[in-house]
């Protein structure tokens, strides 16, 4: 299947292919493109858009594209878990969970 988001990674755009390939699709083909283009790609790749504005694997309130991924395919591993509050921390930068890792995976982020 292919997956498709916005190009220049950081915190969440670097975390959700992992998330992607280790818990949701092992074979998953990944596409990093313009942010104006994503959606046209999408349609024309019949890629799943991710950590995109107002799609379903997006930021919604103070929860960012990773948990929507574990939330969409109910990953349920405590370690996937405690990772996205801390991709959360890093990533949408809310103090929703209080991770002090997540300063941390943002500086290590913003390095790429």
């Amino acid at each position: 299947m292919k997956w498709i988001t916005r190009e220049h990674v950081k915190v969440d755009r670097v975390a959700c292919p992992w998330l992607i390939k280790k818990f949701v699709d092992p074979q998953a083909e990944l596409l990093f493109v313009p942010r104006e283009q994503v959606m046209e790609v999408a349609e024309r790749e019949g890629a799943t858009p991710f950590d995109v504005s107002g799609v379903e694997l997006g930021h919604h309130g103070p929860h960012c594209s990773f948990e929507a991924i574990v939330d969409k395919y109910q990953i349920s591993n405590p370690a996937v878990k405690l990772l996205a509050q801390i991709v959360n921390g890093a990533d949408a930068a809310w103090e929703t969970f209080n991770r002090p890792e997540a300063p941390g995976l943002e500086a290590i982020a913003e390095g790429f």
